[in-house]
């Protein structure tokens, strides 16, 4: 049976900010496979890729046009972090994109699901699926316009982006989005956990389904010209945007207790973010300046140099619905240690864990993978088998059962 998918989503590579674009990617592409069509309907106007139908609500009823109009409506990291960034913005949007998108992120929401129930008027799908809160409102209107089931994909909730302390505005929405779909997919039985004891969503509405990684093929041992990965001293490598949710601040608590021990250790804080300044003034309290580098945003290549030279990756994330840069960094052969407040723990079975609060715990498996070779060896070898059932195919095959379900149900 042929089926079609209208999604709704806020970021696409090569646009994209974080997990949730190359989530949503790796999904489409899988349900490619599998046949299903996919309309994406996405708030920037974005080059067709992937054989997929993409609509942008901000060029009104030109449903392939690939005009490139800039929206309010964008990758964010905390309610505040994105009033920053619009206002920083809105000099440089046209002035018909200032009348179209508000001053604030409610209103573009609001505008956004407006214009998308406005311009999937010709689009007959059997499901519509949504990406996060954002996309919530768009995909109950398109949805209930339709008579069609709804899908809410969470990707991460508003708790985890602010330890725990939400806006209460999106917090209601998100739940309210929650609420109104047919069926909910977690990205991991952590967050679907999160939902059914904060949001009060029925446990019997929620599915997991961990997200996928498709192996890049690249000789894992090369290693490019790199200052920061050249030299025999152990890295050990935080790689992720600096925000409250990621946990750097622990990763250089842990960094002075291995650089107590083992002073010849290097450490390596790859990603930018509003933490910066505070965690260089950090790091320079700790007296760890000259053994710790800040690189910013890494690139491709820079990130595939950083995880073939390290000695492990730390991901000390204080709440993390997944971690698919934990699944990079197996590919690699890079041995991991994970918080246990991720769904990432749930799957890579070959790895240390510990809580997220713990430096001590954490400088403790640093310094037990640097001296025991045969274990970091074993990490090595171990863990990369996750990925040969975790494909973006096989995970889109149960996202298109769920399909199949709320359609004959």
């Amino acid at each position: 049976m042929s089926l079609h998918t209208l999604m709704f989503g806020w970021e696409y590579p090569p646009r994209h900010s974080g997990g949730l674009g190359i989530a949503c990617q790796g999904l489409v592409r899988g349900l490619l496979k599998h046949g299903v069509q996919v309309t994406l309907v996405l708030p920037n106007a974005h080059e067709g890729s992937d054989d997929i139908t993409v609509i942008c609500p901000t060029e009104e009823q030109k449903l392939l046009s690939r005009l490139s109009i800039r929206s309010k409506l964008q990758p964010y990291d905390t309610f505040a972090d994105y009033s920053t960034r619009a206002k920083t913005e809105i000099i440089s949007l046209p002035r018909d994109a200032q009348e179209l998108y508000g001053e604030n992120l409610g209103e573009a929401v609001e505008q956004f699901a407006q214009l998308s129930v406005e311009i999937t008027t010709n689009v007959n799908p059997d499901v519509v699926h949504c990406h996060d809160w954002m996309t919530f409102e768009a995909g109950i209107r398109t949805s209930r316009q339709k008579r069609k089931p709804l899908v809410a994909h969470i990707h991460a909730t508003e708790l985890d982006r602010t330890d725990f302390h939400p806006n209460e505005w999106i917090a209601a929405r998100e739940r309210g989005g929650l609420l109104a779909a047919d069926r909910v997919i977690a990205v991991s039985g952590y967050t679907k956990n999160m939902l059914m004891r904060h949001y009060g969503i029925p446990g019997d509405k929620i599915a997991v389904i961990h997200n996928g990684h498709d192996r890049e093929h690249f000789p894992v041992q090369s290693v490019l010209r790199n200052p920061f990965t050249q030299g025999k001293n152990p890295l050990i490598l935080f790689l992720g945007r600096l925000t409250v949710q990621k946990n750097p601040w622990q990763f250089l608590e842990m960094a002075k207790r291995v650089h107590d021990l083992r002073p010849d250790v290097r450490f390596v804080m790859a990603g930018d973010g509003p933490m910066l300044g505070t965690l260089i003034d950090r790091a320079c309290e700790l007296h760890l300046q000259d053994c710790v580098i800040f690189t910013g945003k890494a690139g491709r290549e820079e990130v595939r140099s950083l995880f073939a030279a390290a000695s492990c990756f730390v991901m000390p994330s204080l709440s993390e619905p997944f971690g698919l840069v934990a699944l990079e960094a197996i590919e690699h052969g890079t041995p991991v240690i994970l918080s246990k407040q991720s769904g990432a723990a749930e799957v890579i079975q070959h790895a240390f864990t510990v809580d997220a609060w713990d430096a001590e715990k954490m400088a403790d498996c640093v310094l037990t993978i640097l001296r025991e070779e045969p274990l970091a060896q074993q990490l090595r070898s171990e863990a990369p088998h996750v990925l040969r059932r975790l494909t973006w195919q096989n995970q889109a095959g149960n996202v298109r059962s769920i399909y199949q379900n709320l359609i004959t149900s």
